[in-house]
């Protein structure tokens, strides 16, 4: 499994479509392909979902 395929595997749903709407025209602009920056966008959704549950449990712990 390659770096690309990794950041794909989280576009479900919404994400994906996210994803695909942003694709196309950062891929016209910028020398990476569809495919490299939907891997991108997966991993900044995966990046924020590890924030969010993190500080979820730094919030219980205090309590």
């Amino acid at each position: 499994m390659d770096a690309v395929s990794l950041g794909k595997a989280g576009l479900q749903g919404w994400r994906a479509k996210v994803a695909d709407a942003v694709a196309g025209p950062v891929a016209q602009r910028s020398p990476f392909t569809d495919e490299q920056v939907r891997a991108a966008v997966g991993a900044a959704f995966f990046v924020l979902s590890v924030v969010y549950v993190v500080q979820a449990v730094r919030q219980l712990q205090r309590t």
